[in-house]
């Protein structure tokens, strides 16, 4: 039997993926020239909209060419540490930094080098070690997935900005959600950020979701195009309804059921513990709402334009609600309205 081309793991590279291709020219243009025009990224996004993915990409593509380093961070761990030892524990570096008689034994991430004394300061040793891998032609891409605005993410974002005013070939892609890549941006040490171009990934084209699923499972146009429908473009719900079609031989109205209850467990009911109780109230108003127009959601909460406003900027912002259209609010994510009705409490 032939493997499940779709998955249902967060932030694995899926076999049946559609690219973002022009967001990633964007920024691998930006990178990848003589001078470039930005030197950091901020990628956000809901939950399971493929941000991980995304810089997975980016990072895979840049890796292509042998003069990129790419630096995978844990944004929970001590990041200027362990950007210092993830460049000296590769061997080909190492030689590098040893010739330029940087001694690292202090640290225990590197030998010790004769007649060298040993860096104490983390930050100095990581840019003799830049200034090293510069003059060798080499460009390092760091990617920090999920960042919050914790004590050792905002030293290595104090100390990155120093770097790129050093001119060092240190390059760095971040994802996190809207709520907090905007509370690293508003520390005050670190309003570089704020110029920082930040790119929000919107839900996925649905004809290119339908042509994905009219080649997988030979379906007919309509078919295809009704499916694809269902997922409102939801980077996630693209891979899930995947999985449970495929499970049910290309049947997918027999994988609906399934499908939903797999979005409720494991995401929506994460993101709901996660909105205020003043964002649970609208986001039910618009579900109870058959127009989404917002005098009829003001109507049905009970409130007035200056209690609307503030949640309603506040959603679009965290990527679940849609307020192109002018006086109407839609909900982005596929059947969320089902789980909301289902559980709003007053």
């Amino acid at each position: 039997m032939a493997q499940n081309p779709y998955s249902l793991v967060f932030g694995k590279e899926p076999q049946q993926n559609i690219s973002r291709a022009a967001q990633m020219s964007e920024i691998i243009e930006s990178f990848d020239g003589d001078n470039p025009s930005q030197q950091i990224y901020m990628i956000t996004g809901v939950r399971g909209s493929g941000k991980t993915v995304f810089m997975t990409e980016i990072a895979k593509t840049l890796s292509e060419d042998e003069q990129w380093i790419i630096v995978e961070l844990n944004s929970s761990q001590d990041l200027l540490m362990d950007l210092a030892a993830s460049l000296a524990s590769e061997n080909h570096l190492a030689q590098i930094f040893q010739k330029a008689s940087i001694n690292l034994s202090f640290f225990g991430i590197g030998l010790e080098v004769k007649g060298s004394v040993p860096i104490t300061n983390v930050q100095v040793a990581i840019t003799k070690m830049l200034e090293s891998l510069k003059k060798h032609g080499k460009k390092i891409l760091i990617c920090i997935d999920e960042v919050t605005a914790t004590d050792s993410m905002k030293a290595f974002a104090s100390a990155y900005q120093i770097f790129v005013r050093q001119d060092l070939p240190v390059y760095l892609v971040m994802t996190g959600l809207y709520e907090n890549i905007n509370n690293l941006q508003n520390e005050k040490n670190l309003t570089f950020l704020y110029r920082a171009p930040k790119i929000e990934l919107k839900p996925l084209n649905i004809t290119t979701i339908s042509n994905n699923y009219k080649a997988t499972f030979s379906l007919e146009g309509h078919e295809a195009l009704d499916m694809a429908k269902l997922t409102k473009g939801y980077s996630f719900a693209f891979q899930v309804l995947g999985y449970f079609t495929w499970k049910h031989s290309g049947k997918y109205k027999e994988a609906i059921a399934e499908f939903q209850q797999y979005l409720e467990d494991y995401v929506y009911e994460k993101i709901w513990s996660e909105l205020s109780a003043g964002d649970k109230k609208l986001v039910y108003g618009i579900a109870q709402s058959g127009s989404g127009k917002a005098s009829e959601i003001k109507s049905i909460l009970s409130i007035e334009n200056n209690e609307y406003t503030p949640y309603r900027d506040r959603l679009i912002k965290r990527g679940l609600v849609d307020g192109s259209e002018h006086g109407r609010l839609r909900l982005i994510l596929p059947l969320f309205e089902n789980y909301v009705l289902n559980n709003y409490y007053e």
